[in-house]
């Protein structure tokens, strides 16, 4: 079952800590592309602003997509002082993809 997973960060540090994670999760390549990960399983990906801080949106395939994804992110935000930082994790119930 699909997954929706929603990090945000509170605070003008948002945008450097999600621009410094995608830097170290894709060895500097960017990230255009689910392929671009160090894992398979990414649906869909949405990162931006939002009032007071920066929210991040994904949808996995599956939980145990995640958590293969996880153990690459986790040591990232731990290096980075996020370590605490959890996301929201809900079941999807419809997922729509172009």
């Amino acid at each position: 079952m699909a997954i929706i997973v929603t990090f945000q960060v509170e605070g003008a540090a948002g945008k450097k800590l999600y621009d410094d994670c995608i830097t170290r999760i894709t060895d500097g390549r960017g990230f255009t592309s689910p392929a671009d990960l160090p894992v398979p399983g990414l649906l869909a990906h949405i990162a931006g602003p939002v009032d007071g801080g920066w929210r991040v949106v994904d949808v996995w395939e599956s939980s145990e997509a995640l958590e293969a994804f996880a153990k690459h992110l986790g040591p990232i935000l731990a290096d980075l002082g996020y370590g605490d930082l959890q996301p929201d994790v809900t079941p999807a119930y419809n997922v729509v993809l172009r």
